[in-house]
């Protein structure tokens, strides 16, 4: 089973941006699916964004049109574009194998990766 490890996260102001990367223990060419998701204290997780083996994405509604996720298979990585953060945004960040169609995650997850948006 590929493994996830996630990075990037950090402290930024409101209105800034982050690009987060999981980087993966094996290929990944060979999973369909891969999502982002996050999931803020005292709350579920939830998906953020996916992306499958053909390019075709999937965003939550909360950040269309700010953030944008894409996968190199080449280096085994997916990475998530965030822009225009908002404090709802902080949350910790997770990737994942994810189910065709209704994005359920399929592995287990990895330590994940805090972002924080304050002023």
């Amino acid at each position: 089973q590929v493994q996830f490890v996630e990075s990037g996260g950090g402290s930024v102001q409101p209105g800034g941006s982050l690009r987060l990367s999981c980087a993966a223990s094996g290929r990944i060419s060979s999973i369909h699916v891969i999502g982002w998701y996050r999931q803020a204290p005292g709350k579920q997780r939830e998906l953020v964004a996916g992306i499958t083996s053909g390019g075709n994405t999937k965003y939550a509604d909360s950040v269309k049109g700010r953030f944008t996720i894409s996968r190199d298979n080449a280096k085994n990585t997916v990475y998530l574009q965030m822009n225009v953060l908002k404090p709802e945004d902080t949350a910790s960040y997770y990737c994942n194998a994810a189910r065709r169609g209704d994005y359920v995650p399929l592995g287990s997850w990895g330590q994940g990766t805090q972002v924080t948006v304050s002023s």
